[in-house]
């Protein structure tokens, strides 16, 4: 049964009643705009894949609040598998939302939100689907998500622009893209059987995107940078690693290194969709995206140039869920830090992973 938006806010009034955190619960603040501060520079943190229920663990709340504090990020991306299936009522999807959103609320920080491949695995039990979420999401006063964007695939696509330090024009853009959960049980009569099960951008969310930047650029007399957030990566990450689309060789990769500039860790799959969706391409002709950033694969955490778009990952936030296992099981919980200065050609001027352990978290 589909949750209607007056069983939100009752569950939203329990909430309050029953005092868990109250004080983020608000109405949603349309006025607010990101801008460079007044050095030129601008900040971004990337959290994703906390991937816990109600009974969050609290060393994933403890490295949320700490990045914040040390960081003191202009905006937080949480980018998708924010909560995982587990609950079983509506509340308990509003407290498991709550736990994510009081660092952020707590500390006034702005935030948005992708979806995962998890989000929803709940729905069928407590009846609270996407666009639900997204409306409790966007019930906190410091959650800069806009609604669901008309005739487009998926949840929450949208794009947020960054007033440069005078607040006159637009200096940088936020690409936020649903990259969906799962492939279908079937296409044209053929079954999935030894294909990767993962879904993939549509080509409408293609098209989207690609119109949007137009229009932007003819708003604006220019290209606006920009950087896109998406939770399963494209197939590109994983031909970056090794400078190949078919070679799988440490030989391929050693090349891959210094072609490509990769730094970080690559202890699984890339875990894309069956097809290559052909955003890559649409970004690389229109030339404003500086850089794609994904979660989802928990233990990866390697960035890198391919062609001119830096593609990387922000390893996984949540203690809760699947690590590197063994003695090393939490070594890279952490979070992505990115740092924007305006007057500068490629805008995206650094990009650098905080893990746990920085911070004493084990």
């Amino acid at each position: 049964m589909r949750v209607t938006k007056l069983m939100l806010i009752a569950v939203i009034l329990i909430a309050v009643m029953n005092g868990f955190n109250s004080s983020a619960v608000a109405e949603p603040n349309d006025n607010m705009k990101l801008q460079f501060n007044s050095d030129g520079k601008f900040k971004i943190v990337q959290f994703n894949d906390m991937q816990d229920d109600e009974n969050i663990d609290p060393r994933t709340v403890k490295l949320m609040e700490k990045v914040l504090d040390d960081e003191k990020p202009d905006l937080v991306v949480l980018n998708g598998d924010s909560i995982n299936g587990d609950m079983e009522t509506s509340r308990e999807v509003m407290k498991a939302i709550n736990n994510i959103a009081q660092p952020m609320e707590e500390r006034g920080v702005k935030w948005v939100v992708t979806f995962g491949n998890h989000d929803a695995d709940h729905t069928s039990k407590t009846g609270v689907d996407e666009e639900d979420m997204l409306d409790i999401y966007m019930s906190y006063r410091y959650n800069l998500n806009k609604p669901k964007a008309k005739d487009i695939t998926g949840t929450g696509n949208t794009n947020l622009l960054i007033q440069d330090s005078k607040g006159k024009n637009a200096a940088f853009n936020i690409w936020l893209f649903d990259s969906g959960r799962y492939a279908p049980e079937e296409m044209a009569g053929q079954d999935f059987e030894g294909y990767p099960n993962w879904d993939w951008l549509r080509f409408d969310q293609i098209k989207w995107y690609y119109e949007t930047s137009q229009k932007l650029e003819h708003q604006t007399g220019h290209k606006v940078p920009s950087l896109a957030f998406m939770h399963i990566p494209l197939q590109e990450f994983e031909y970056m690693w090794y400078a190949s689309p078919s070679e799988r060789t440490e030989e391929s990769h050693a090349k891959a290194v210094e072609k490509h500039d990769i730094t970080g860790e690559k202890n699984e799959c890339v875990c894309s969709g069956p097809f290559n969706s052909g955003m890559f391409a649409a970004m690389l002709e229109r030339g404003d995206v500086e850089g794609v950033f994904s979660g989802h694969d928990h233990v990866n955490t390697y960035d890198g140039n391919y062609y001119g778009i830096k593609l990387g990952y922000a390893g996984s936030t949540g203690f809760g869920t699947y690590g590197l296992g063994g003695n090393e099981d939490h070594r890279l919980r952490g979070a992505r830090v990115f740092n924007l200065q305006e007057d500068k050609r490629d805008v995206l001027v650094e990009t650098h992973m905080v893990f746990a352990k920085d911070y004493g978290i084990q």
